[in-house]
């Protein structure tokens, strides 16, 4: 199959060149998905929230793909993925399933399209991938070409390509959870910075940009990374089993509040102890949930939520508002990192975390684009 033939890049950098991209076959199609008045959302105190809705879209075709590899990517208030063509009916179910839980489990509007990619290259734009692997059982997709971004603004428009769903309807989303609390700034600031490609921009400058913002960020520990390269920290999550208690399993049926206070507390009684019971080890699984963390990525230009001081800021502020007529920036300064999360088992080092900021992060820092 085509995903599964692609290179995994062990280091990031690479990935900056478009060189190291390959097209998507014309016949598979992207979806994408969006919350509507996730800016209110955040100024109402409900971002991790918006995060979680997020993370559905992508555990919902986890879970519709049978174990079968994807490429994804998680936005804060969205997420975009890529299918081939004899799958695209069961995404398309997925999707409309989330936008119907979306709105009778947190009353949030949840915008959602899935197009071909055929139709994405008729309109000027193109969708290639490349797959970053931070573990040995974890990569991520990196997207190029501006097709996705393409396929979001259609979607934004109005194309109606995914019909609703009946009320009721019930995503598969297990293994979804926001069991970590939020993760405090150690340099000064968490970051949350976004840097796309102005329409007409040549490749090569733009990766110019890329190269110098992260040669910037290279004297940060672990490249400006959030999360202790021990782990997260063990506070109590806030409002965690109230959420996960509206989180539908296989079955249709959400736990119960109980059950999921229930859980939380024996997860967090063995991290905190780090007593090892039978294969699981807390020690070990608590690194690898820093490892297998979606900090970076490009998704059609590139996305970072990082720890780092003051310095940091002013200096990629300098950069970048040098690469006018290249690129357009966001930058969002906030305190804290959060953390919305994919789990298959705890038993396997196959869990995948996405970080944003907990302050608006990515949404914010998208109200801010400048530049161009």
């Amino acid at each position: 199959m085509f995903y599964d033939q692609l290179p995994r890049f062990g280091a990031f950098a690479p990935l900056a060149d478009p060189a190291n991209y390959t097209p998507l076959p014309d016949d598979w199609v992207v979806g994408t998905s969006d919350i509507i008045g996730s800016t209110k959302a955040i100024a109402a105190g409900h971002y991790k929230t918006v995060n979680m809705v997020g993370a559905a879209v992508i555990s919902a075709q986890i879970n519709a793909a049978g174990g079968r590899a994807f490429p994804y990517v998680f936005g804060g208030d969205g997420a975009a993925f890529a299918h081939p063509p004899d799958h695209a009916e069961v995404a398309r179910d997925a999707l409309a399933a989330v936008q119907v839980w979306a709105r009778e489990a947190f009353d949030m509007g949840l915008r959602v399209g899935l197009y071909p990619v055929a139709d994405i290259r008729a309109g000027g734009r193109d969708v290639a991938v490349a797959r970053y692997q931070v573990t040995d059982g974890v990569d991520y997709a990196m997207f190029a070409g501006g097709g996705v971004a393409w396929a979001e603004a259609q979607m934004k428009a109005g194309g109606d390509t995914v019909p609703a769903a009946p009320p009721g309807t019930k995503p598969n989303l297990e293994g979804l959870s926001c069991r970590w609390s939020h993760m405090k700034a150690r340099q000064g600031t968490i970051l949350s910075l976004l840097i796309q490609p102005v329409d007409g921009a040549d490749p090569v400058a733009v990766a110019h940009v890329i190269e110098e913002v992260l040669e910037v960020l290279r004297h940060l520990d672990r490249g400006g990374h959030p999360i202790p390269a021990e782990g997260p920290a063990l506070t109590w999550p806030r409002n965690a089993a109230e959420m996960e208690a509206r989180v539908p399993q296989a079955d249709g049926a959400a736990p119960s509040k109980g059950k999921v206070t229930f859980e939380l507390l024996m997860a967090f009684l063995f991290l905190k102890t780090n007593i090892k019971l039978g294969g699981f080890d807390p020690g070990h699984y608590r690194k690898v949930v820093g490892l297998n963390a979606d900090f970076r990525k490009f998704d059609d230009g590139l996305k970072m939520t990082i720890d780092c001081d003051a310095a940091t800021v002013a200096r990629l502020r300098t950069v970048l508002a040098a690469a006018t007529g290249v690129v357009q920036f966001g930058l969002h300064e906030q305190d804290e990192a959060m953390m919305t999360c994919i789990v298959p088992s705890i038993m396997e080092d196959t869990h995948v975390h996405f970080i944003d900021g907990a302050a608006g992060g990515y949404t914010q820092a998208a109200l801010g684009l400048k530049g161009g």
